[in-house]
């Protein structure tokens, strides 16, 4: 009876260990997936808006449909995002359309706005998307080094070299 009840319970052990495993390595990949496709979503994002940003500076906006890009990336980060980063890139959005209907820079103008500290219209939205994706990947961080803790705090033996 011994035998078996021991044969049960280290089988039992063994199941709930490879279990636990893999729960956890599935949600560290899905994490990583989600910070690649967030930091991929973004910088496209940002890509597409400096590309306006400069634009709107120097030209009225002729043909409207060069922002649908941008608002199509928008949408996309609506699915995933923060709501600071959404707020922030619909404040980028807002900031490049004012200027298209505002009146274009001059080189001396351009020139002050560039070695201005306070320019960069997309400071704020970068800040925003680093502070969220530094989350995801604490995130990550927390799901590996549990994974390594016994439900006590102490390391588990196999993790000690």
């Amino acid at each position: 009876m011994a035998a078996v009840v021991g044969s049960l319970v280290g089988g039992s052990a063994t199941i709930a260990t490879t279990w636990i495993t893999q729960r956890t390595s599935t949600k560290r990949e899905l994490i990583r997936q989600e910070l690649r496709k967030r930091e991929m979503l973004y910088g496209e994002f940002i890509n597409e808006c400096s590309k306006l940003a400069m634009d709107a500076l120097a030209h009225e906006i002729e043909n409207p449909e060069k922002m649908w890009s941008a608002y199509a990336l928008l949408n996309r980060i609506r699915f995933s995002a923060s709501a600071a980063v959404l707020a922030e890139a619909e404040a980028v959005l807002k900031r490049i359309s004012e200027q298209y209907f505002s009146p274009n820079v001059s080189l001396d103008e351009f020139r002050t706005i560039a070695l201005s500290q306070d320019s960069d219209p997309l400071k704020a939205l970068g800040d925003a998307c680093r502070i969220e994706l530094e989350g995801i990947r604490a995130a990550r961080w927390r799901s590996r080094t549990s994974a390594r803790f016994a439900p006590n705090g102490k390391l588990r033996k196999s993790d000690v070299s």
